[in-house]
């Protein structure tokens, strides 16, 4: 007789519930996208891996004269980190981000003919390349449906009660299993944009839409009537995820 497999299954979550939280947030952050400038999927891929550790306007700052001297893969596939690693310098982590682009970039031209791959297994295969980073392209470059996860959606998504994990990739299955894919990409973008305006590691919860129907803020309530409450989920620190 077969072992049972022992692997906990992630939750289901509520549909009806993650919806209507969701478009409250989507009227707060109306026309939520991505912040990276991009004009194909090879600028998007190379952006998101560049975002690591930086702001999104950070690396806008750097990338018209990066995709200026590297306007494919083809062409990044011949950088040497010399030359590659001062034009990405502001970013931070410039040496490893240079072989992650140089790794990515040899792949494309190598495995896929020059071009970015519309597939999750693919795109994942590439240095420097997780599942953050394949579902921002997949959802944003290629119009697949892909669902990122970050700092800011492990965040919102546990506090507000719509997902119940510290990892990323439980958590974009929780979310996915309680969404059309459809609405995958744009609810990431507007979870994204709520906890850097609202939803910070301070919340602003006076400003925020969804603040009935938020678990951490009704613990903050209990909390405040009863010191001796349970302190509310989504006040300890949750793992970063690999982009």
């Amino acid at each position: 007789m077969a072992a049972r497999s022992t692997k906990k299954k992630p939750a289901k979550r509520d549909s009806s519930r993650a919806f209507g939280v969701l478009r409250k947030l989507y009227t707060q952050h109306p026309g939520a996208d991505t912040e990276l400038d991009y004009e194909d999927p090879y600028q998007l891929l190379v952006a998101t891996i560049l975002s690591a550790q930086s702001t999104d306007a950070g690396v806008n700052r750097v990338t018209p004269a990066l995709f200026k001297r590297y306007p494919n893969a083809a062409a990044l596939a011949k950088a040497k980190a010399e030359e590659l690693e001062p034009v990405i310098h502001s970013t931070g982590f410039y040496r490893s981000k240079a072989k992650s682009l140089m790794g990515m970039a040899r792949a494309l031209v190598d495995e896929h003919g020059g071009r970015v791959p519309n597939t999750m297994e693919a795109l994942v295969e590439l240095p420097g390349v997780g599942r953050k980073t394949a579902n921002v392209v997949l959802g944003h470059a290629l119009g697949i449906p892909g669902l990122p996860v970050d700092r800011h959606v492990l965040r919102v998504s546990n506090r507000i009660g719509i997902a119940s994990s510290e990892d990323p990739v439980e958590v974009e299955q929780q979310l996915g299993s309680a969404l059309p894919p459809a609405e995958w990409t744009k609810a990431s973008d507007t979870l994204i944009l709520h906890g850097r305006r609202i939803c910070k590691p301070k919340p602003l919860c006076d400003q925020c839409a969804v603040r009935d129907d938020c678990d951490y803020f009704r613990a903050l309530e209990r909390e405040r009537e009863s010191p001796s409450a349970q302190r509310p989920r989504g006040t300890r620190k949750v793992r970063t995820p690999r982009r």
